[in-house]
């Protein structure tokens, strides 16, 4: 037999076989990339559907907190408030911190920036308005500077939707902005119309 034939003959096999694996190989890693990007895939879908629920759920609870807080201090320019209104208060509170607490571990620096912003507002203005409650006002803390600055959390809060809204991809940089409008403001600040520093409700 000839041995150059037989070696041509080994070298065709060994080519067929050795083309045959390469495909296999490649064919494996195309099939394992292809699972890892729909891996990635299904994990940035969880992530973004993590972050809406939590970021609607702070939304929510960021403007439940606020709203509350407004209903405290009407109910504290009318009349003492019983053991109902502080307790619908500290409830709003409560739902705010536990979401808050919650977005701290989920949501990225973007989100967090103008979120800190809100919480800060709102724990200040809850400050002041249990300060008023409790008959302990600080040197220029009356009904009238905690609605201005009740009123104020509002465009805080629309600041951080924008965000939520442009880190979850629903909308760009020049967003659809929700402002209170200034005859909201107008009436607020009516109805608590300035007053004597020091002064405290009945």
């Amino acid at each position: 037999m000839d041995v150059g034939a037989v070696l041509i003959a080994v070298a065709g096999v060994a080519g067929t076989l050795g083309g045959a694996l390469l495909t296999q190989r490649g064919a494996e890693k195309a099939k394992r990339r292809e699972l890892e990007m729909a891996q990635a895939l299904q994990e940035a879908r969880e992530s973004r559907e993590l972050r809406r629920r939590c970021y609607s759920e702070l939304h929510r609870d960021a403007r439940q907190f606020s709203t509350a807080l407004r209903r405290h201090l009407y109910v504290m320019r009318d009349r003492t408030p019983g053991d109902e209104d502080v307790q619908a208060l500290e409830s709003a509170k409560g739902a705010y911190r536990d979401r808050w607490s919650e977005a701290l571990m989920i949501a990225p620096d973007g989100v967090v920036a103008p979120a800190q912003e809100v919480n800060r507002a709102l724990n200040k203005v809850y400050g002041h308005v249990k300060r008023l409650e409790q008959g302990n006002p600080r040197p220029g803390e009356d009904l009238h500077a905690a609605a201005v600055a009740q009123h104020g959390i509002w465009s805080l809060v629309a600041d951080m939707r924008d965000q939520m809204r442009r880190d979850l991809g629903v909308t760009g940089e020049a967003g659809v902005r929700l402002r209170s409008s200034s005859e909201d403001a107008d009436a607020l600040l009516r109805d608590f119309g300035e007053q004597d520093p020091g002064t405290r409700p009945a």
